[in-house]
């Protein structure tokens, strides 16, 4: 039995987490959603970095609308980072949330803004 939401979400992140790290070559995209809005961090799991970052409340993010709409912004916006500073292969860390809606979209939007995963 689950429990509760969170901690079903924690144990579906330990199975992934087991089998997906980030290098230098093919950094991990990891994303973080609460009821308020998205986050996206591009990191190097062997330096133990964070190479590149957006979120729905920084202050450069002025994209109104719904939040699938503001998540592939979000998608865009750490794409555009990436691609910035030299990556254009990741591994997507979902982090426990299912593929659909936010998630999928923020995906989409990563896609679109030039990332390969």
């Amino acid at each position: 039995m689950a429990g509760n939401k969170t901690s079903r979400r924690e144990r579906i992140k330990k199975g992934i987490r087991k089998s997906l790290t980030g290098t230098a070559e093919r950094p991990r995209l990891s994303v973080f959603r609460s009821n308020k809005g998205i986050y996206a961090q591009i990191i190097d799991d062997e330096a133990g970095k964070t190479l590149a970052s957006a979120s729905s409340g920084s202050k450069d993010f002025a994209v109104s609308g719904t939040k699938i709409e503001q998540s592939k912004a979000v998608g865009k916006a750490v794409a555009e980072k990436a691609v910035a500073a030299g990556i254009s292969k990741v591994v997507f860390d979902r982090n426990g949330y299912l593929y659909h809606g936010r998630v999928k979209s923020l995906a989409e939007g990563a896609r679109e803004g030039g990332l390969d995963f």
